[in-house]
């Protein structure tokens, strides 16, 4: 069994992407944006929830806007362009869950720099059924 007081583990971790845990079919991953960061435009081959721990936000998903805050709950639909912006003056903490998994498991990037490199190399990946 794998437990984690998961707004405890967030707001712990100052990583910008960290992967907590990997099943077969989902992901969970926790994530803290810097004042004036933002998760990058983006579009999954996968569903993302993300629920939000602490800081404020936008959430923009399929050309829509919403502001974010603690407690609430973005769903991000397979193929939809989204985006997440730290409009506060704290850390944008979240956790995250993909299905299926996105990201190498037990994957941490520091920065945003860092995850957007090791993307692009390719060694990133999510670990593959056989």
């Amino acid at each position: 069994m794998e437990h984690f007081t998961i707004a405890t583990v967030a707001e712990q971790s100052a990583d910008f992407r960290r992967v907590l845990w990997t099943g077969e079919h989902t992901q969970l991953v926790i994530m803290t944006i810097p004042p004036g960061g933002e998760i990058g435009e983006e579009v999954h081959d996968v569903d993302q929830i993300l629920t939000f721990v602490s800081g404020t936000g936008q959430a923009q998903v399929g050309g829509q806007k919403k502001n974010v805050a603690q407690g609430d709950l973005v769903v991000v639909p397979a193929g939809k362009k989204h985006n997440f912006v730290n409009n506060g003056v704290n850390p944008l903490v979240l956790y995250t869950v993909y299905g299926p998994p996105e990201h190498a498991d037990k994957a941490v990037h520091h920065t945003k720099e860092e995850a957007d490199e090791l993307e692009e190399q390719g060694k990133d990946e999510p670990p593959t059924s056989d």
